[in-house]
């Protein structure tokens, strides 16, 4: 340009001022680009979109989500992390990267149904062969396990009907015969369980629920501590576009610092409000991990250092759906809706004997997330809501 001064709409599109250095601040920056700038032809030649030391292309990562990405790592005990912008784009992420036509997917009965209906579609859309195994085989999965067997799916609770999964005897027949274990450890939001030390491969989370806490965020996250496992995904990532925007990783991030103490807090009354419900005639059974009769308790107290907010219940056979969706309308401070480990308290009737292969429990299913707010005052909500049963 030379000494010539710039015109208006140059000055508008371009600068040469630059910040002064040294800023500092507890909250990571925001960094919003989808064009990121080389310093010259050579840097731009050199650079692998691979090498966590650099930036190519926003979908590949800026200082903002690479950031999440170590942090989220560091808390699950792992070495790598991808983000994807839902937790179900995680969970197609791992599936993308290790399946191929005529290799055999396994998954748990009881799994979160978005990934059951996933694997449905693999199965009838990919050449996937998709089978459906009690959650509750333990050692007795390495029967199941074939030669094309590429990828074991667990979840631990499942995230209806609660049962705690043997994942550490899972994961030792998984890798007597080489197979990957993936687990979606949302439940305990990598903070009650510890799934690389227990022999998992493959950690997802729906960094909607706990890690976010404010209900407002989907992403996803799948970490790894095997460096050939995260080059598969990173290519599944790369391939299916999987980008995440700033403002949501920011989010995320804002998050953190408050997780466990929320999560702590969700468990306190979460219990409360369960052994208050055990109690009441209307209720046949609590499902809920840290309660001796709920399936694989045994594996939760062993395995597990806390429960979060999320349990279910069925209700005694006598009621019909009428009379239990009647009671989840009659609630004043429990939402209807989806998702969890937000600061509400929410309430959903599944029909689960539709949702799963095998299912023997009598009585309608209602799954409660207790949020944040006081205990007691859910506990009188829910006991004017049974009222409505009569």
């Amino acid at each position: 340009m030379g000494g010539k001064r710039k015109s208006l709409q140059t000055l508008l599109t371009t600068t040469d001022y630059r910040p002064p250095e040294g800023f500092a601040a507890f909250p990571t920056a925001i960094h919003h680009a989808s064009t990121v700038l080389f310093k010259d032809v050579a840097a731009l030649r050199a650079r692998n979109w691979q090498d966590k030391q650099a930036y190519t292309y926003g979908l590949h990562g800026t200082p903002t989500t690479f950031t999440l990405e170590a942090r989220l790592a560091e808390i699950e005990g792992g070495s790598h992390c991808l983000l994807a912008p839902s937790g179900l784009a995680a969970i197609a992420m791992v599936d993308f990267a290790l399946l191929k036509s005529s290799a055999e997917l396994l998954v748990p009965d009881n799994v979160y149904n978005p990934n059951r209906e996933l694997a449905h579609w693999l199965g009838q859309d990919f050449g996937i062969t998709v089978r459906f195994y009690d959650p509750m085989v333990g050692e007795g999965i390495a029967e199941l396990i074939r030669p094309q067997t590429a990828l074991i799916w667990t979840e631990a609770p499942g995230s209806v009907s609660m049962e705690v999964p043997d994942i550490p005897a899972i994961c030792r027949a998984a890798k007597a015969a080489g197979v990957p274990v993936a687990l979606d450890n949302t439940w305990s939001a990598g903070l009650a369980f510890r799934a690389f030390e227990h022999g998992v491969d493959i950690v997802m989370q729906a960094l909607t629920k706990y890690h976010s806490g404010g209900s407002d965020v989907l992403m996803g996250a799948v970490i790894t501590r095997d460096k050939a496992l995260h080059r598969k995904l990173e290519m599944a990532h790369m391939r299916l576009g999987t980008g995440v925007s700033a403002d949501d990783t920011y989010l995320v991030l804002r998050g953190l610092p408050t997780m466990k103490l929320r999560f702590d807090a969700h468990d306190a009354a979460a219990r409360k409000v369960a052994a208050w419900l055990k109690a009441r005639p209307e209720i046949s059974r609590v499902l809920h991990p840290a309660f001796e009769d709920c399936p694989g308790h045994g594996h939760w107290k062993r395995d597990f250092s806390g429960a979060g907010g999320l349990f279910s219940v069925l209700f005694d056979p006598r009621y019909s759906e009428q009379q239990t969706d009647r009671f989840i309308d009659s609630l004043k401070l429990f939402g209807i809706g989806y998702s969890w480990g937000g600061a509400n308290s929410l309430a959903v009737p599944y029909r689960i004997a539709q949702m799963r292969s095998r299912w023997d429990g009598a009585g309608q299913l209602v799954r409660f997330n207790i949020g944040l707010e006081d205990a007691d005052e859910l506990i009188a909500d829910i006991a004017q809501a049974l009222d409505s049963l009569a």
